[in-house]
C-alpha cells in the first residue's frame, strides 16, 4: 500500500470508530506486550546488528522498558480514559463541568536511530492507548531494529489502525505532504525544523523531542568516586549516543584531579585495558558519525583514551581537557563517547556558564549536601535534572520526559505519553430547571448591583 492508500484507510478506520472503545485498545496493548515478549530475542539481535549493543544493554534501555511501558499503560488505561468532573463559575449556575479526553484521530511518529526500539514504540503505546490511528517512520540508520517492528506491527494491529512505512529523507518527504491530525518527532534539531515546518502547513499539534549539550555540574562536597562511577556509565552507555548523556563536565577546582583519575579509573574497570574488546561496549551507528566525532578531538587534550577505527566504527570512551569553551567539542551536541571535563571556580561560575548557552535536555548535578540545590534548580532552566544520577530519571513514569527551548517541547512517559496524544475536550451541561434572566435584554444595566454581587 502507498502512504495515500494506507492513510485513508486509517482516516475510514478512525471516522468509523473503531479505536474508540477502552477494551479495544486496551487488547491491542496486551497484544503488543505479547508480541513484543515473543520476540525480544529478535529484537535484542537486531540491536546488535545495528549498534553492537549487548543483549544485557538492549534488554534494559529497549525492550525492558516497552514492556514495563505496556503493563502500566494496560493496567491505568481505565483510569485515564474515564471523564473528569470540572467545576463551574456562579455566572453559569446551575451547570456541570465535564472534560472528556479524546484522541486526536491519524498520528505520525519518527524515532530517531540511537535508541531505536524503545523510542519508536514508547510514543506509539501512548498514541494507541489514547486511541489514535498510527503510522511510524522508523530510523533508517537501524534498519535490521526497523524491520523487526514492522513485523511486530504487522503482526498485532491491521494496517487501516496501525502501519510501519520504513524509508529514507524521501518517505519522510512523501509522509509529511499528507495531513495529520498530530506529529511525534525524536530526533536533532535540523530534522526537527523541516519537520515543524511541514507541521505548520496543517496546523498539526506536534512534540519534538530533541536533545542538546547537557551538563554535568560536580560540587566541590561531592562523593567523587560514586560521582565518577555514575557518570561513567550515563556518558559511555551506548557508546554515547544518548540524547540525555552528559555531554561535559564543570568541576570545582578542588575536586578535578581525583575526579580526572576516578573517571579514569571506572572506564577501565567497566570496559577493560580494550574496550575495543568488551562486549558491553557498542559502536557508532554509521561511518558519517564516527568520522563526525572524531572530528571533535582538535583542539582538546586527550586525558585517556582517543583510540578510532573508523572501519570497525569504534571510538575509544574518551575524557578530554578542552583549550576552552569555544574548543570544537564544546560547540556542537557530542553524542559520541567523548566527554570533555572544565574547571570552575564556584557553583555561581558553573550556572553562568550553562545560562549562556541553549536550554539543555538535562542537567546533572553531584554535590553531598545539595546546599546550593534549590540555587541551581532556581536559576537554570532545562528539560529535567537529575541530583547524584544520571540517565535514569528519564525511566521513571511518574515524571514527564521533554525538553524546553532548543532541546525540545512536548513531553511523554507514564500518563503524559497519554496526555500527549489527547485533546482534552471541556463540557459544560446547563440545566433547565432554572433559567436566571439576568444576561437577557432589555435594559440590562438594572442588573449591575446583582452582577457586582456575583463577581465578588
Amino acid at each position: 500500500m502507498t502512504v495515500k492508500e494506507i492513510l485513508s484507510a486509517q482516516k475510514c478506520c478512525f471516522a468509523a470508530g473503531n479505536t474508540l472503545a477502552p477494551a479495544v485498545r486496551k487488547q491491542y496493548l496486551k497484544n503488543l506486550l505479547l508480541e513484543v515478549r515473543k520476540r525480544e530475542k529478535e529484537i535484542c539481535a537486531a540491536l546488535y546488528e545495528d549498534l553492537h549493543k549487548s543483549e544485557f544493554e538492549a534488554r534494559t534501555t529497549e525492550t525492558g522498558i516497552i514492556l514495563d511501558e505496556l503493563s502500566t499503560m494496560i493496567r491505568k488505561l481505565g483510569s485515564y480514559v474515564r471523564p473528569r468532573k470540572a467545576g463551574v463559575s456562579s455566572l453559569n449556575f446551575p451547570a456541570k463541568g465535564r472534560i472528556y479526553p479524546e484522541p486526536y484521530g491519524n498520528v505520525l511518529i519518527f524515532s530517531a536511530w540511537n535508541y531505536p526500539f524503545q523510542l519508536l514504540f514508547s510514543p506509539f503505546i501512548g498514541a494507541i492507548a489514547a486511541g489514535n490511528c498510527v503510522i511510524l517512520k522508523p530510523a533508517e540508520q537501524a534498519p535490521a531494529t526497523a524491520e523487526i517492528a514492522a513485523k511486530i506491527v504487522a503482526a498485532v494491529f491491521p494496517p487501516e489502525y496501525a502501519s510501519v512505512c520504513n524509508g529514507g529523507h524521501e518517505m519522510t518527504q512523501e509522509l509529511l505532504a499528507e495531513e495529520f491530525d498530530c506529529i511525534f518527532y525524536t530526533g536533532g534539531s535540523a530534522g526537527a525544523k523541516f519537520i515543524a515546518r511541514a507541521a505548520a502547513e496543517h496546523f498539526t499539534p506536534l512534540t519534538l523531542e530533541l536533545g542538546g549539550k547537557s551538563p554535568c555540574i560536580v560540587d566541590a562536597d561531592a562523593k567523587i568516586d560514586l560521582a565518577a562511577k555514575r557518570i561513567v556509565w550515563g556518558k559511555f552507555l551506548n557508546a554515547g549516543q544518548t540524547c540525555v548523556a552528559p555531554d561535559y563536565l564543570l568541576v570545582h577546582k578542588t575536586a578535578r584531579d581525583k575526579l580526572l583519575d576516578r573517571l579514569r579509573h571506572w572506564i577501565r574497570t567497566f570496559y577493560g585495558d580494550n574496550p575495543k574488546n568488551s562486549p558491553d561496549y557498542p559502536r557508532i551507528i554509521n561511518a558519517h558519525h564516527c568520522e563526525r566525532i572524531a572530528g571533535l578531538i582538535n583542539g582538546s587534550e586527550i586525558f585517556c583514551g582517543g583510540g578510532i577505527d573508523l572501519e570497525e566504527k569504534y571510538i575509544e570512551p574518551t575524557i578530554l581537557i578542552p583549550a576552552g569553551p569555544d574548543a570544537p567539542v564544546m560547540n556542537e551536541e557530542i553524542f559520541g563517547p567523548l566527554l570533555p571535563v572544565l574547571e570552575v571556580e564556584s557553583l555561581d561560575e558553573a550556572i553562568t556558564f550553562v545560562n549562556k548557552r541553549p536550554k539543555p535536555l538535562a542537567l546533572y548535578y553531584f554535590s553531598d549536601g545539595l546546599r546550593e540545590l534549590e540555587k541551581l534548580l532556581t536559576r537554570t532552566s532545562s528539560g529535567g535534572v537529575a541530583v547524584n544520577e544520571t540517565i535514569t530519571h528519564l525511566i521513571n513514569p511518574e515524571l514527564p520526559f521533554g525538553g524546553v527551548g532548543a532541546s525540545g517541547y512536548g513531553a511523554y512517559h507514564g500518563r503524559k505519553t497519554f496526555d500527549t496524544f489527547t485533546h482534552y475536550k471541556s463540557v459544560m451541561i446547563k440545566s433547565n430547571l432554572i433559567d436566571l434572566p439576568l444576561r437577557y435584554p432589555p435594559n440590562l444595566n438594572r442588573n449591575l448591583k446583582i452582577l457586582d454581587f456575583i463577581s465578588k
